[in-house]
Formats: C-alpha cells, sequence, structure tokens
C-alpha cells in the first residue's frame, strides 16, 4: 500500500496501511444479538482512550533486517487480535437497537510510520503530540452508530519504539474491559511469537444478565459536554511525596484517620487544592468519585466481566459551610461516602428494580431539559481512578511499556489518577477551564506534592 503523509503536525507520519480485523472464528449464532444493561444503555457513546509506549527491545528472529523484523512484529500483531476478538466477541460486532449486533463485522487497525523517536513524544507529551497517535485521532469522541466499537493505532518509531492507541466505546464497556482486554491480548501475542501452548481466556458477558432493561423504559443518557476553552494538565504525585500525605492525614486527625489510601489522600488534596485556587466557587463545591463496582457487589462479579459496572459516590462536605476544608476532613468524608454507597445501595444491587430506581434518582442523570442547564451551571468535580490495574504487565513480547496514560478529555473539571510506573506513585490528568487552570496550576500546596507535567 503506497504510503501517505499525515499533515498538519509536528511529527512527520506516514500512514503504512488501514484495515479492519475480525474474529479468528465466527460467532456462534445464540451470541448474535448482546443486549445492552441499564448501565450501558445510559453512558454516553464516547469513546475511552488509552495508550502503550514501548521502548525499542531486541527480539530473535531469523533475520537481521530491521524491515522484516517490523513485518513479523505487526503480523503477529494481526493474528493475535483476531484470536482475542473470538473471545471478547462483542467488541467485533455493531450498535444496534439498545444492543450489540455480533456480527464479526471487526475492528478497525491502523500502522502508522513515524519519522521521529520515541524519546520526542516521552521528553514532551504535548497534546499536539500525542493525538495523532490514537486511531483517527478519536480520543474521547464518539466514533459514530455505525463504526468500529473499537479503533487501535500501532504507531512505530525510528528507533524502533512502538505506541499502540486504542479508543473504545463506552457503550461496550468500561475502562476495566480496555485494560484486560489489552491484557489478554498481549498475553495471546506473546505466548504466540514464542510458540507456546494457546492457554484458554476467559470472560463473563455479565452487563445485562446483571442490570437487564428488560421492558423498563429507557433512562436518559449522560451527557459528555465538551468545552473547547478546556486545558489539561498532568500532575505526578511519586510514592515518597503520597506516604507525607498519608502520614499527614494520620496525624492531624482528631478522629485517627487510620489507613488511608494513596487514591484518597490525591483526591482530598486536588480537591482541597482546586476549591481553595478558584475563588469563584464555593469551597464546598460537590464531588463525585467513581467506584468499581465488581468487587464490591454481593456477591462479586468476577473482575473480567465485560459491561459498564462503574458508578459515582458523592462524598458528604456540607458541614464545611463553606470555610476551608482540610485533607483529614475531606479523606473521611470520601470513606464514608464509599462505605455509605456500598452498604446503602451496591449491596442492593441484585434487586433490578431497585437498580431501576436508583438510577432514576442520580443527580448526574437530569430528565428534563431545564435540569441539565441548571446542572450545567453549576460546578461539579468528577474524579475517576485508573489505579489498580496490571496496565505496566501488558507485554506482547517486547518487554514491558514505560508509559501507559490517556488523552486530554475535553470535559472540565474531570480529573483521571493513573498509576505510576512503579506502582507507588499517581499520575493525575487534571483538566480544567484554561482560566482556572491558570490558577490551579501554581498552587503552592499541590506543587509541594506534585510535579507539573515531568518527561
Amino acid at each position: 500500500m503506497q504510503a501517505q503523509l499525515k499533515e498538519g503536525h509536528s511529527m512527520e507520519m506516514e500512514s503504512i496501511s488501514r484495515e479492519t480485523i475480525k474474529p479468528s472464528s465466527p460467532t456462534p449464532s445464540h451470541l448474535i444479538v448482546y443486549p445492552l444493561s441499564l448501565i450501558d444503555n445510559i453512558v454516553p457513546p464516547n469513546s475511552v482512550p488509552l495508550i502503550y509506549f514501548y521502548p525499542n527491545q531486541p527480539q530473535e528472529y531469523d533475520t537481521n533486517d530491521a524491515s522484516t523484523q517490523e513485518y513479523f512484529k505487526i503480523s503477529t500483531i494481526k493474528k493475535s487480535l483476531s484470536k482475542v476478538l473470538s473471545i471478547y466477541y462483542p467488541l467485533a460486532g455493531r450498535l444496534k437497537d439498545k444492543s450489540i449486533e455480533c456480527n464479526d463485522q471487526g475492528v478497525s487497525l491502523f500502522v502508522t510510520r513515524i519519522k521521529s523517536n520515541l524519546s520526542k513524544i516521552l521528553q514532551n507529551p504535548s497534546k499536539v503530540l500525542m493525538n495523532p497517535l490514537f486511531p483517527d485521532e478519536f480520543a474521547w469522541k464518539d466514533m459514530g452508530p455505525c463504526a468500529s466499537l473499537l479503533a487501535i493505532q500501532i504507531n512505530i518509531f525510528a528507533c524502533g519504539g512502538i505506541a499502540i492507541g486504542l479508543c473504545m466505546s463506552h457503550k461496550v464497556a468500561d475502562v476495566s474491559t480496555l485494560f484486560n482486554f489489552v491484557n489478554d491480548w498481549a498475553t495471546l501475542n506473546k505466548i504466540s511469537s514464542e510458540g507456546q501452548f494457546i492457554f484458554p481466556i476467559y470472560v463473563v458477558d455479565a452487563g445485562a444478565s446483571v442490570f437487564p432493561q428488560g421492558n423498563l423504559a429507557v433512562l436518559p443518557g449522560f451527557k459528555f459536554v465538551k468545552q473547547n476553552n478546556t486545558v489539561t494538565r498532568r500532575f505526578v504525585f511519586e510514592g515518597s511525596k503520597i506516604e507525607s500525605l498519608k502520614a499527614m492525614v494520620v496525624s492531624s486527625s482528631s478522629q485517627k484517620v487510620t489507613n488511608p489510601t494513596r487514591i484518597q489522600v490525591v483526591i482530598a488534596l486536588l480537591y482541597k487544592c482546586v476549591v481553595s485556587a478558584l475563588i469563584s466557587i464555593p469551597k464546598n463545591a460537590p464531588f463525585r468519585v467513581s467506584t468499581n463496582l465488581r468487587k464490591r457487589m454481593v456477591p462479586p462479579l468476577p473482575e473480567k466481566s465485560i459491561g459498564n459496572f462503574v458508578w459515582s459516590f458523592y462524598p458528604s462536605n456540607q458541614s464545611m459551610h463553606n470555610k476551608e476544608p482540610q485533607l483529614h476532613e475531606l479523606v473521611t468524608n470520601i470513606r464514608e461516602g464509599l462505605y455509605e454507597f456500598c452498604d446503602k445501595n451496591v449491596k442492593n444491587f441484585g434487586d433490578v428494580s431497585f437498580v431501576y430506581e436508583f438510577l432514576k434518582k442520580a443527580p448526574s442523570l437530569p430528565q428534563k431539559k431545564e435540569a441539565i442547564l441548571d446542572m450545567e451551571k453549576k460546578t461539579m468535580f468528577l474524579f475517576t481512578s485508573w489505579c489498580r490495574y496490571p496496565m505496566y504487565e501488558v507485554d506482547f513480547g517486547w518487554g514491558k511499556p514505560i508509559w501507559v496514560t490517556t488523552s486530554d478529555c475535553p470535559m472540565k473539571n474531570t480529573i483521571v489518577l493513573m498509576d505510576t510506573r512503579d506502582g507507588k506513585g499517581i499520575e493525575a490528568l487534571v483538566n480544567l477551564e484554561d482560566k482556572d487552570m491558570a490558577m490551579f496550576e501554581c498552587d503552592v500546596e499541590l506543587l509541594h506534592y506534585a510535579s507539573l507535567s515531568p518527561n
């Protein structure tokens, strides 16, 4: 295929191939219709982006020719992708009438060659350099009702390094499913290239079996409101700094907060700093924290349950009465909010009628247009954690990734947390309006614990 040069970017990129990869074996007829669950039907159709960076790692091939090695590597990727799609078969289907038609149409796979070294990205991971690494720059966008539910782009750098960018429709599943998919794909690719026995991989199609839509009315969906004046900054909390935060929370609490988690103290600090920096909002502005329902259900669901099993709880902060929030108070509120959410709601999620009534009352699920407009005027912060997933264990046979991250999110007041490579620190991608970010990124307390956009 004749290579075409992508223009308009500060990196030279050649499009090597664009094709559709289909499952290696057809989906059985009794699985052709994959119904969406109550939660699947109300989440936005926007894609969830994820990208893995790999430095050049020598592999044993029958040839030392670089182009031939590249051919073998891409060929193996395609074969293993086809195999894993037979297991994650809904991803190879298409949306149709509140369900997925598992017709094996496949997923989009793009291969590009970049005429710069991987170090150019790692030294300056800016939006203009990162966005072209995602397929058709679909990150956080709605890929369309007839489009592939999963799109993948393999980026090959001049140095031999590789970046794998993925965009998955949120309609089919949450980020947990995406992480599991990439891990299983990498495992199949590695053992296939090494000639090992392909061990069975099991996933659970749990979405509609746990939260069936049935004859219930479809609730209005979430609104993914894109703001053009939203900017993203990456703050990295090293493990040692997080340990200092934990110690401070424990020592300053009269109620003796014990064993606060990494995620709790980082969310507390980020919230404290943002409401302190933005003088135009109340000091007790509402915030919500997303949580994975799988392990909190009674009984727990398997971690490889496909579908959307994420919901948000709202820590109470009304007792602060617009005073400057304290870290230990925020941590306590987050812990109590999670406990109350699980005790009052999640443990009852085995009852579909309970779930339906619970979703109808969700503050972030307005029923009328006026309520949507009113909600957009209010300042609310959303914290979503992608920590504790084995993202740095993904080995396609070239070694483990040097960096795993996502793309800038155009939805303001959204903060995404991800593990650092050592598993001890946290990277926070903070998305705020440009005028708010100008104040937030200068917060002295924040910069004492976090580094702004390190390479």
